[in-house]
């Protein structure tokens, strides 16, 4: 029985198949993190808007700031409800460019948006 040791050629060629297989999984699982990222901050904004057209079904007027969505509101009719939002949820951490805060802007017109940046993507809702 002899021994059949392993060359030089062969060690190569497992080395450059393992380099090949790495070099096309790597940018695959970073493109997946980026994605999450994006549908994390598509959900966080939804239900923030959520909470705004909420808001002004019962107070008849938009909140000022997002963070207005945390408590309770109490309507000229006396009447409570909320909170509207559990919490203003913090964007995704990462990202090339990083997440920046929630933006929430509204007009005179009664009409709003929610948007959020990052990952080379903006976000707008509604």
């Amino acid at each position: 029985m002899t021994k059949r040791r392993v060359t030089l050629a062969e060690l190569m060629i497992v080395a450059a198949t393992l380099g090949i297989v790495a070099s096309i999984a790597i940018p695959l699982h970073v493109n997946a993190q980026a994605r999450a990222r994006i549908e994390q901050a598509q959900a966080d904004l939804q239900m923030l808007a959520l909470g705004v057209r909420q808001y002004k079904d019962h107070m008849g007027t938009l909140p000022e700031a997002l963070t207005v969505l945390t408590a309770a509101a109490v309507n000229g009719r006396n009447q409570s409800a909320g909170p509207f939002a559990a919490t203003v949820p913090a964007p995704p951490p990462g990202g090339t460019p990083p997440w920046g805060a929630y933006a929430y802007a509204s007009s005179s017109t009664g009409t709003f948006v929610v948007t959020a940046s990052g990952d080379g993507t903006t976000i707008t809702l509604p």
